[in-house]
């Protein structure tokens, strides 16, 4: 088997690498962003993938990925898991349908929640002992869901026509306008900005330029806040006007 993940701030991440210590030690796993995904990918029979629903959707990078290299999904099997801050509906089952048409065979799904890193949204905000829960469930559920797997029961959470509308009622259907593209709506405070180039590093899209100590944001955003939870000086939003608390996994391993 092998794993691979988009993940904006970590949650994704640390979940597929979870799910592998517990399925099998030796298996490894990649980012989309790591070229040599593909190839590994190409090699594998079973596939793990793990990523961050956005509006019960799929990030924008992800489906992008997949159509991209759609002529290496025939054949496979392939589990989804799927991290979510509060309601998903059929995370998995959006991504399955996806790969389907390119001929993949899902083999089960699994969704987990965990804190949010939208952080620049304050009713989205949890304390750290609830956070830190939250973590603690998503293992021993992905515990479990390994035991299902290898008695050859896998858990089929978002797969189905209950999961299919619980998603499209329940977030999709309103926000579909939030991931059918590239968003052009992060924004950079000039006057708390220092230009150290950080976001530049850190964006999936390069989507950032830093320009003589001068950076700004293009209209390539996949909303994965990576660049927003780790500016030193709280000077990046997106859907809200001001950092409320960034997030930062590590702070909870």
């Amino acid at each position: 088997m092998v794993g691979i993940y988009f993940s904006g701030t970590g949650n994704s991440k640390y979940c597929i690498h979870r799910f592998l210590e517990e399925y099998d030690k030796s298996s490894p796993a990649f980012s989309i962003e790591q070229a040599e995904a593909v190839t590994h990918i190409i090699a594998a029979r079973e596939i793990v993938i793990c990523y961050p629903v956005q509006f019960s959707n799929i990030p924008k990078i992800l489906q992008d990925y997949i159509v991209t290299n759609r002529q290496i999904w025939h054949g496979k099997r392939i589990f989804i898991i799927a991290t979510m801050g509060l309601f998903s509906g059929d995370g998995a089952g959006i991504l399955a349908r996806l790969f389907k048409k390119y001929g993949a065979v899902i083999t089960g799904g699994l969704h987990l929640k965990m804190p949010d890193s939208i952080c620049d949204e304050k009713v989205l905000k949890r304390k750290y002992e609830k956070n830190l829960t939250l973590i603690r469930n998503a293992d021993a559920k992905i515990h479990k869901a390994v035991t299902q797997i290898k008695s050859g029961k896998p858990p089929q959470e978002g797969l189905g026509i209950w999961y299919h509308a619980a998603g499209l009622f329940g977030q999709r259907l309103y926000f579909y306008s939030r991931t059918k593209h590239y968003t052009d709506q992060l924004k950079i405070d000039q006057q708390k900005c220092i230009g150290c180039g950080l976001c530049e590093t850190l964006c999936p899209m390069k989507n950032i330029r830093s320009v003589d100590g001068t950076v700004t944001a293009g209209n390539q955003c996949t909303m994965c806040y990576r660049c927003i939870n780790k500016c030193p000086r709280q000077a990046i939003t997106l859907l809200g006007k001001n950092v409320i608390e960034q997030y930062d996994i590590n702070k909870y391993l």
